[in-house]
């Protein structure tokens, strides 16, 4: 089983693997805990009642904070050039 995550992470080692697990929960967390004061800030909610738009905008918002905490946090723990090339990946995908 870890031989075949290791394969699909494209990671060296267990060892790597934990880390690369570590870092996408804290960064996954703390972007969704850093996103409530950016969006109380900009007050969405007064401009916005329909609670679907609500959650969409809540979405958008999370996403670019979470690309730039994944990237900080990979960098705290010593694999900011994995979720950089992990990064440029996944923003292929969307060119195409």
């Amino acid at each position: 089983m870890l031989i075949f995550l290791k394969k699909i992470f494209k990671t060296n080692s267990v060892y790597q693997l934990i880390i690369v697990f570590l870092v996408f929960a804290i960064s996954g967390s703390l972007s969704v805990y850093v996103s409530e004061p950016v969006l109380n800030l900009l007050n969405y909610k007064e401009y916005v009642s329909n609670k679907i738009i609500q959650i969409f905008l809540r979405l958008l918002i999370i996403f670019p904070i979470y690309q730039i905490i994944l990237l900080g946090v990979g960098a705290i723990f010593g694999e900011f050039q994995y979720f950089w090339n992990f990064e440029k990946r996944f923003w292929k995908r969307f060119k195409k």
